[in-house]
């Protein structure tokens, strides 16, 4: 007898799987099999997995939905079958079996490792539901019936866009709860009138609320621009297949399953025109990330506005408080640090370096493929994931606690030279120029040196030089 010959019988806590390089040992718990395993083993990258972003296990579940339900329509997939994967995806994206899909974001296969997890996943729990058991593939298999007329050339970019639009929404979300949260120091600082600066020197007055309302409205801006970006991904190549062709699949399958994943999702999802073209560009993500970049780019400006503002206490600006979160060192008592500002600009150093990263591994697409997309992908996940967390942050742990310094705030109006800007159309530039240099030489205030010159009348000079007026100057013109 030949020993080798000799089935060895799987160990209890073990199911033993077999693809065309051979067999494994699959934990008998697990609900995906031997190729997610192998992906598992080979890829230990960025050390997030694909569990850990919930929208996109979602999204694959949602593709992997409609694909049945096309095929069951054009008479492919047999009703039992159909119903059990259409329930397994149903419980997927109701939140279950998360822990199941255990692949590295970052990988080489251009996905596919990622979309036989879903496809395994979905297989054994359509089993268990059809009185099966896991691994028994002869029933319901992970590629013949789950992977139905799909390649991961067009179920994983379909099922990844559609888990990023459904990120975008909290991203969409954070930005407008930081601009309400600005909006309402907005309110708060309306009446506080301060310095405006440019190039960090005097300029003219303004109030701090107008400071406020200008970080309000960039954080506005973004979320539209973020916004209009985002619809990019409703465009997908779901019934592509390979390459853009649509092998294996039949005709009319491509529509019915757009047809059936807008039903699921309630989006207005669209099939791409040239298949072809969809299945290797990702330029959508390119421009979402480019988004995201600006966005952070947009934030760090006001993170380093805020820093400024609060600088001192005694020695700095200190025009504003941040709320004090923590001491500030280990060797200075007292100090403290403006904590959560400066972790947000780190926040938004990350998204600006993945946007690089984007870049770069978009232009990578080689013939009609771009198999660089699972980083794209994890990256831009990444900068979503930080960008909720930062604005989410800032909001709640600085912006809604800041107090200004209003004394403060107008003794440096009143000191400043800058006001004489606001002389310029009545006595001209020379002579403002020279009021500002003798007012900067000597010490005094351009009030004082105006009211003394005798440049205007001091019925005129007390309303010009009014710093609440010119905080919110009244057009002079027809504006013709």
């Amino acid at each position: 007898m030949n020993i080798k010959n000799i089935p060895v019988p799987a160990r209890p806590n073990v199911r033993l799987e077999h693809d065309f390089l051979g067999e494994k040992a699959v934990p008998a718990e697990a609900l995906y099999g031997i190729q997610t395993l192998r992906g598992v083993e080979n890829f230990r990258i960025s050390g997030r997995v694909l569990g850990d972003f919930p929208e996109f296990v979602k999204a694959l579940a949602a593709v992997k939905l409609a694909a049945a339900m096309a095929n069951r329509e054009l008479g492919h997939l047999e009703d039992a079958v159909a119903d059990a994967i259409a329930t397994a995806c149903h419980e997927i994206i109701a939140g279950q079996h998360l822990a199941h899909f255990p692949m590295d974001m970052v990988q080489g296969g251009a996905g596919t490792s990622v979309n036989m997890n879903a496809n395994e996943v979905i297989a054994n729990r359509a089993l268990e539901l059809m009185g099966r058991s896991r691994g028994d593939y002869a029933f319901c298999h992970p590629n013949d019936h789950v992977n139905m007329a799909q390649s991961t050339n067009d179920a994983y970019p379909s099922a990844m866009r559609l888990g990023l639009f459904a990120t975008h929404s909290g991203v969409k979300a954070s930005l407008e709860n930081l601009a309400a949260a600005f909006a309402v120091k907005e309110k708060e600082f309306a009446c506080v009138i301060k310095m405006g600066r440019t190039q960090l020197q005097d300029a003219v007055p303004m109030t701090l609320g107008q400071s406020f309302g200008a970080f309000a409205a960039a954080m506005r801006a973004e979320a539209g621009r973020l916004d209009r970006a985002a619809l990019e991904f409703l465009t997908i190549n779901m019934g592509a297949t390979a390459i853009g062709t649509g092998i294996t699949a039949s005709p009319g399958y491509a529509g019915l399953c757009v047809r059936h994943l807008r039903q699921i999702t309630g989006w207005d999802i669209r099939l791409a025109a040239n298949l072809v073209a969809a299945t290797h560009d990702t330029s959508c993500l390119a421009a979402y990330s480019s988004a995201l970049k600006l966005a952070a780019i947009r934030l760090s400006k006001i993170c380093n506005d805020l820093r400024l503002l609060a600088s001192g206490p005694r020695a700095g600006l200190g025009e504003i408080n941040l709320p004090p979160k923590q001491p500030g060192s280990s060797i200075m008592p007292g100090k403290v640090n403006p904590v959560i500002p400066e972790a947000v600009n780190q926040v938004c150093f990350r998204i600006i370096g993945n946007d690089l990263a984007v870049a770069v591994a978009s232009e990578a697409a080689q013939l009609e493929l771009n198999v660089m997309e699972p980083m794209m992908v994890f990256c831009l996940a990444e900068s979503c994931d930080w960008l909720v967390r930062a604005c989410d942050s800032l909001g709640a742990d600085c912006v809604a606690g800041i107090t200004a310094n209003t004394e403060r705030c107008r003794l440096q109006v009143e000191n400043s030279i800058g006001i004489v800007t606001a002389l310029k159309p009545y006595i001209g530039y020379t002579q403002s120029a020279a009021l500002a240099r003798e007012a900067l030489e000597s010490g005094a205030s351009v009030y004082r040196l105006a009211q003394e010159r005798k440049l205007i009348s001091e019925e005129k000079l007390e309303e010009i030089l009014n710093p609440a007026g010119m905080a919110a100057p009244v057009a002079t013109g027809s504006g013709n």
